[in-house]
């Protein structure tokens, strides 16, 4: 009798389910006025199907490709917390520790905000004032915890789910305070390196990344390249992760192992975060974990994804943890044109069936 895993696999690995996966890529970049695009569908982190469309450079005439790095906005801050788990189970320190530890700047203010609100955005801090930033000027790590202090909390900690870039930032920097190392550092150093992700990285625009796509924007005069960036706001925690999605596999592969840690301190990842009052984060609508979201209608689907958008690239990861499925949708377009996770999520429907379409709300 075929095992139902085999049935599985073979419908996986069908032409007929690839051609439908083609398709939508093909379709949804016309339709969105992309630039360029890579796709990835991944089983166990091997891959079923990898293809770049269009161009990850206009300029140059780029054709993109399996190989093309993507800046991959919040989906970096999957690795940024994965690193933090990796530290508190080296007991550099414990995500329930008080940040107040490694920010004095933050007395009074943060009280009794630990290292996990900031990893499930419900610690009640305010975001960084971007809207207030020179995005062209230079800060240091000590000038962005100031701009995070001097903005009162929105809340206490733990009562509400809030997105916070600023909260990632903060993790980045505390783990370079708890350390003495730059997080971007240690994550080639205890994530990239041991599983082979020999294009992943924290970089600025200035250093030379072969096959690096270019970030670009739709204006009313039409395609222009992205606006540039100071690079210590290219650098952060929360997403300035560069990467192509043949690295996107082999970090898969390693969310089914203990490579990097046990199964039950990885799976907190996407365990949603509990809030003071005994809710979700982010409930109704998802629950957050660390980096990941759980969306709330999916169905029967153990869904798990996360989008992402920084400096003209928009991005997205979705996983369905119980068909060990994954597809990976990394554009070179600005968010206001490119939607991702409806180019995601329509894909896992090739395979679910029952995935509302939407941008999801992250």
């Amino acid at each position: 009798m075929t095992s139902i895993a085999a049935v599985i696999i073979s419908f996986l690995t069908s032409s007929n389910s690839v051609s439908m996966v083609d398709e939508i890529a093909l379709t949804q970049m016309r339709t969105q006025k992309i630039p360029g695009m890579t796709v990835a569908l991944l089983r166990d982190g091997k891959p079923v199907m990898m293809k770049g469309y269009g161009k990850s450079n206009i300029e140059l005439n780029v054709a993109a490709s399996p190989d093309t790095v993507y800046q991959s906005g919040s989906i970096g801050k999957q690795f940024t917390a994965t690193l933090a788990l990796m530290l508190a189970h080296e007991h550099v320190f414990s995500i329930d520790d008080p940040i107040t530890k490694w920010f004095p700047e933050g007395i009074g203010n943060w009280a009794g905000v630990t290292i996990r609100h900031l990893m499930s955005h419900t610690s009640g801090l305010a975001d960084i004032p971007y809207d207030k930033c020179d995005m062209r000027q230079d800060y240091s790590e000590t000038d962005l915890v100031n701009l995070m202090v001097a903005n009162p909390p929105v809340g206490p900690p733990g009562a509400h789910w809030q997105y916070n870039n600023g909260g990632y930032v903060l993790l980045g920097i505390l783990i370079h305070r708890a350390t003495g190392h730059f997080y971007g550092d240690l994550l080639q150093e205890k994530i990239f390196k041991p599983l082979g992700m020999s294009t992943a990285r924290i970089i600025s625009e200035r250093d030379i990344v072969p096959n690096r796509a270019s970030g670009y924007e739709i204006s009313d005069k039409g395609l222009r390249n992205q606006a540039w960036v100071s690079p210590s706001l290219n650098t952060t925690a929360d997403g300035a992760l560069y990467l192509s999605v043949r690295d996107f596999a082999k970090w898969d592969a390693a969310l089914y192992s203990d490579k990097l840690l046990p199964r039950t301190e990885l799976e907190e990842a996407w365990t949603p975060g509990k809030l003071a009052d005994g809710a979700c984060a982010g409930a109704p609508k998802f629950g957050y974990g660390f980096g990941w979201v759980m969306p709330s209608n999916a169905g029967s689907h153990q869904l798990v994804e996360h989008g992402g958008a920084w400096q003209g690239f928009t991005t997205y990861i979705g996983r369905l943890l119980d068909q060990h499925l994954t597809v990976v949708v990394l554009t070179n377009l600005d968010s206001d044109h490119s939607k991702p996770t409806r180019i995601g999520r329509q894909m896992l429907n090739v395979f679910a069936h029952d995935i509302p379409i939407d941008d999801g709300y992250y």
